[in-house]
């Protein structure tokens, strides 16, 4: 199905139920902050009651939270968003209840999890019985070409996010610098390479469902398939170069995007590859080693340093901008704290350069 159908009127409940305020919520977390007039209700026990700026305050989302899909109803939803990304995409057995509850009560069911919808026999024949849609964004299509080289001529500057480890706000960064671009009188056209990033533009890959061989190409593609009037392309990363589970989606897109330019993406504090032993490298080395590795298929450098400082104060916010600066020798903020600017300012001399 095309994905931009999950923007066409939407009134999502969103399902978090146990994820709310964990790393593991953040597909919810992207809809609410990027797409909060879509949002009806979030439907999470732990925090019924309440709203989500009471739960999660940098969300700065009205949304009230509600115990049950029932309650939900009241809002008058279209769909039911799946708005968790569980380790290996499957849906939790604790979770099918309302999900097929969400079917019963004639809501369209939107999923960006490996699990497709469409292949569970139960909530298939469910869905099919009541005349609802299953919206399954992560499911790519069905013919991505093998990468030819046609990236490297692409005319416009190409900026990738990258960084230190998962969900340290890659997407996040890219799309403040969208929003801070349009600010400035120029179009930089964020690409989506995930689920919760289709869900908040309407197109794009979840590069992570390709089949090995063609993700350089699906990176390829959405570069060579951004619209005409698009200054700048700002890609949104994947992964890690030294996680050990996701690294190969990260050279997939680190090489079938072809970038002239790296916007490295750090957590302060990070010292360790969640649920793994491996140590982060220091960022000079990240920047380093990200330029050597690239610099095999395209000469691209790191012309900027983005820090989610989300669990710091203000006071510790500011340290650690001035620290990355001062261990990098380049220009480092937090663009959801501090607004986009300042690394839209960066990209920006990519197009003076052009």
């Amino acid at each position: 199905m095309n994905p931009r159908y999950v923007l066409e009127g939407r009134r999502h409940a969103v399902l978090t139920e146990g994820f709310l305020t964990e790393v593991h919520g953040k597909t919810a977390h992207g809809v609410l902050r990027y797409r909060p007039e879509q949002v009806v209700a979030v439907i999470d026990s732990q925090y019924a009651g309440k709203f989500v700026h009471d739960v999660v305050p940098s969300l700065r989302s009205n949304a009230p939270i509600v115990a049950t899909v029932r309650e939900a109803l009241e809002y008058e939803p279209r769909s039911l968003l799946i708005g968790f990304a569980t380790d290996g995409g499957a849906i939790p057995a604790r979770l099918r209840l309302p999900i097929l509850e969400a079917i019963d009560a004639g809501l369209d069911v939107i999923s960006g999890l490996h699990e497709v919808l469409a292949d569970d026999s139960e909530i298939a024949s469910r869905a099919a019985a009541k005349g609802v849609a299953l919206v399954d964004v992560r499911v790519p299509p069905a013919k991505i070409p093998l990468f030819s080289g046609a990236a490297y001529e692409e005319r416009r500057p190409v900026v990738l996010a990258v960084g230190s480890d998962c969900a340290v706000g890659k997407m996040t960064a890219m799309l403040e610098i969208e929003r801070a671009s349009r600010d400035n009188s120029r179009k930089a056209e964020f690409i989506a390479t995930g689920q919760t990033g289709i869900l908040i533009t309407g197109k794009g890959i979840a590069v992570d469902r390709v089949i090995s061989d063609f993700i350089t190409g699906a990176a390829e593609q959405l570069v060579l398939s951004a619209d005409a009037d698009a200054d700048v392309l700002l890609v949104e990363g994947q992964g890690s170069i030294f996680h050990p589970a996701y690294a190969p989606v990260t050279f997939g897109l680190l090489y079938g995007s072809a970038p002239d330019a790296l916007l490295l993406c750090h957590r302060p504090g990070l010292r360790n590859v969640l649920g793994f032993s491996q140590a982060i490298p220091d960022l000079r080395t990240l920047v380093e080693m990200h330029e050597r590795i690239v610099s095999f298929v395209k000469p691209s450098r790191v012309i900027g340093i983005v820090l989610d400082t989300s669990a710091l104060d203000e006071a510790g916010a500011r340290e650690a901008i001035a620290r990355a600066e001062e261990e990098t020798g380049l220009p480092a903020d937090d663009p959801v704290r501090n607004t986009g600017a300042k690394m839209w300012h960066a990209v920006e001399g990519l197009l003076a350069q052009r």
